[in-house]
C-alpha cells in the first residue's frame, strides 16, 4: 500500500496543495477567517500553540543562523508557504514545514497558515521523508537516514530510490555508507563536515578510534576526497607497522567484519534483511521476505541481474 502511494511522487501525494504564489495571495483572507475556522482556498490560519512537530520527523539538524534569517523575513512578510498538517481534535501535527514552524516561533508569530490533509500514518512518514530528501540543505547523514527508512519501512531498493529522486544508484549507495561510520564520524557528517565520498574512504579504516581521528582530521582541515585518501593510507600504514602481531593473531575477527560488511551491502541492494552463514565446506546466504508481494519484488530484482 505504502509503496504504491509513494510511487506517484511527492506531488501526487500532496495534490491540491497550492503553490507558494497562490498561498501568499490567500494568506490575508485566511487570517480573517481564522476565528470562525473557515477554510479559504485550502488554507487555514490556526493558533501556533495548537501545532506540533511530527515525532517521526527525519530531519534532526536545523541551522540556527538560517532559522534566524527566515524568522526576520517572517516578521515583515509572514509565512508565504503554508505548512502541511494533519488534524486531530483541533490540534495539528506537521507533515511538511517544520523549518517554517521553528522560524515562526522565533519570530513570535501567534498564527500560521496550514493546509490540512487526511493521511494515514504511513503516508505521513513517506511525505516527510520525500519532502526532506528533496530539500537542498538536508545534511548528508539525514539524507542517508531517509534512504534507510524508505528501505526498511517501505521495502524500497536503492534502484527505487534513485528513480524516484532522479539520482544515480551509486549516489544512493554511497550515501548509505555514511550510516556505517563510527558515531563520531556520523556527528561530523550531520554537521555537514563530511560528504558521502569522504565516508566511502573512511570505511577503509575499520578501527573505530583511528576512523574517528581521521574523520576529525578531514573536518578540521577541510581535506578533499583525494587528500583524505592520501592521509588515510598513511595512517593505515603507520597503524599496520605498530600492530602487525595483533593483526596476524586475529584472522577470524577480520573475516567476521568482512561478512558483516557484505551483509550490509546486500541489504542495501535488495532492500531486505540478509544473513551470511559461513561454513567449512559450504556457506549460505539467507534473504528475508515479508509477504508474497515482497517475494515477487525480490524475484524481479534477481531477474534484472
Amino acid at each position: 500500500m505504502a509503496k504504491s502511494g509513494l510511487g506517484k511522487g511527492l506531488g501526487a501525494l500532496i495534490s491540491g496543495v497550492q503553490s507558494a504564489a497562490v498561498a501568499e495571495s490567500t494568506a490575508a483572507s485566511a487570517t480573517q477567517a481564522a476565528e470562525s475556522g473557515e477554510v479559504l482556498g485550502g488554507v487555514l490560519t490556526v493558533d501556533i500553540r495548537k501545532v506540533e512537530p511530527n515525532p517521526t520527523q527525519p530531519r534532526q539538524f536545523f541551522d540556527e543562523e538560517t532559522l534566524d534569517e527566515l524568522a526576520e523575513s517572517m516578521k515583515t512578510f509572514g509565512i508565504v508557504q503554508p505548512l502541511l498538517v494533519t488534524e486531530d481534535n483541533g490540534n495539528y501535527t506537521i507533515i511538511a514545514g517544520e523549518r517554517r514552524y521553528r522560524a515562526a516561533r522565533k519570530a513570535q508569530l501567534t498564527e500560521i497558515p496550514v493546509i490540512v490533509k487526511d493521511y494515514t500514518e504511513m503516508e505521513i512518514l513517506q511525505v516527510a521523508l520525500l519532502e526532506n530528501i528533496q530539500r537542498q540543505d538536508l545534511t548528508s547523514i539525514e539524507e542517508a537516514a531517509c534512504y534507510k527508512r524508505l528501505m526498511e519501512d517501505f521495502f524500497f531498493s536503492p534502484d527505487d530510490i534513485a528513480v524516484k529522486l532522479g539520482k544515480s544508484k551509486h549516489a544512493v549507495i554511497s550515501a548509505l555508507h555514511l550510516l556505517e561510520l563510527t558515531p563520531r564520524a556520523q556527528e561530523l557528517a550531520a554537521e555537514g563536515k563530511l560528504t558521502a565520498s569522504h565516508a566511502k574512504v573512511l570505511l577503509n579504516v575499520e578501527d573505530e578510534e583511528l576512523q574517528a581521528v581521521c574523520a576529525e582530521k578531514i573536518a578540521e582541515t577541510s581535506l578533499s576526497v583525494r587528500e583524505s585518501e592520501t592521509m588515510i593510507a598513511a595512517a593505515l600504514k603507520a597503524a599496520a607497522k605498530k600492530d602487525t602481531p595483533a593483526v596476524k593473531d586475529e584472522p577470524d575477527e577480520n573475516a567476521e567484519k568482512a561478512y558483516r560488511r557484505a551483509e550490509t551491502e546486500l541489504k542495501h541492494v535488495l532492500g531486505s534483511q540478509v544473513h551470511i552463514v559461513p561454513g567449512k565446506k559450504k556457506s549460505k546466504i539467507e534473504i528475508e521476505y515479508y509477504s508474497a508481494e515482497d517475494l515477487e519484488r525480490l524475484l524481479a530484482l534477481f531477474r534484472k541481474l
